[in-house]
């Protein structure tokens, strides 16, 4: 009788059982693993079990056993525990580049690196429906290419585009082109995570500046067979200040800035500037302390200021005081009776 050409997979399937089907809280006897090999048409003797779980072992894999009534198998430590993908559960769930559609495809994936028990623990946390997600499906194409061309040294052209009301169709939002349908030439150099959304840093070729771009409105992008330009400009470039002084990656006039700050706030400016930033006592009132630091002066910058009320205010420079006092007068505009 020909031999089951199963029976050469068997130390597979048998590893396949203990990584699906096993961990700490849940183990298979030996008969219980020989049942599971035969719904895969394999059979196996005990000692034939014993001796594969011993090269498994060896192999690398942490078989492990536990002895109650009865001797049980399991795995034991694996390449990420269940806390650490529930970490990466959430990241995808919060992560606003993320389709929802891609995010239920990688957490389905994730859910594969544990035992099947463990999996149902993460599948209590996924939560991804009408959260806010982009639609943009190509995002993973496009950090591809885009990878590729800083790999390379290589210049790209793209389409950029901005959210506009479209007033021809119910006053819906769409995406648009702008530049009115220009291609974007640019000399990509890194790519960062800010305020859940992905973004390319890049030297500008028509303003020969440092810019930064959304991955998700990039499209269409083209790797030339041309030379990035821009490399003594980012010999010197910090990406991490770029995005501390740059709030919410809205860009403005980086500017030395003088602010005094209730000491109850040291939590919020160590969680948007760090813990290494250089602070001095405020000598006319103990409660506060002074800060100076480096800041792109933007509406996002005194939207941040506005909401932390009088506990920060600015003491220097005059320009930018005179700019946020204006701003703050044309938001009080809006909410002034016509008389």
């Amino acid at each position: 009788m020909a031999k089951n050409p199963r029976q050469k997979q068997k130390l597979l399937y048998l590893q396949k059982i203990l990584l699906e089907k096993t961990d700490e809280n849940n183990g298979l006897t030996v008969n219980e693993i020989i049942a599971q090999l035969a719904q895969y048409d394999i059979t196996a003797e005990r000692k034939s079990i014993y001796d594969d779980l011993e090269s498994l072992r060896v192999f690398g894999l942490d078989v492990c056993s536990e002895k109650t009534k009865t001797v049980k198998y399991y795995i034991g430590a694996r390449d990420f525990q269940t806390s650490e993908l529930k970490l990466l559960v959430d990241a995808i769930q919060s992560s606003k580049f993320i389709t929802e559609k891609k995010s239920i495809e990688l957490i389905s994936k994730l859910e594969k690196l544990t035992s099947s028990n463990e999996a149902q623990l993460l599948q209590r946390h996924v939560y991804v429906t009408n959260r806010v997600k982009t639609n943009n499906e190509t995002i993973y194409y496009n950090v591809d290419r885009l990878h590729d061309a800083i790999n390379n040294d290589r210049i790209i052209e793209f389409f950029y585009n901005q959210w506009v009301i479209d007033t021809g169709s119910n006053q819906k939002i769409k995406l648009k082109r702008k530049r009115n349908g220009e291609k974007y030439i640019v000399s990509p150099w890194a790519l960062c995570w800010d305020d859940e959304n992905y973004y390319l840093i890049a030297f500008d070729e028509s303003s020969k500046e440092i810019r930064h771009y959304r991955v998700d409105k990039m499209e269409k992008i083209t790797v030339t067979d041309i030379e990035r330009n821009g490399k003594s400009q980012f010999k010197e470039f910090d990406i991490t200040s770029y995005t501390k002084s740059t709030f919410s990656m809205f860009a403005g006039t980086e500017t030395s800035v003088k602010l005094s700050v209730d000491k109850s706030l040291v939590g919020v400016i160590a969680d948007r500037f760090g813990k290494d930033i250089f602070i001095t006592d405020d000598n006319k009132n103990s409660d506060r302390f002074i800060l100076n630091i480096k800041v792109s002066i933007s509406d996002q910058f005194f939207g941040w200021l506005f909401a932390l009320g009088n506990k920060i205010n600015i003491l220097s420079p005059e320009s930018v005081k005179e700019k946020y006092k204006n701003h703050i007068k044309n938001v009080l505009k809006c909410y002034e009776e016509v008389e």
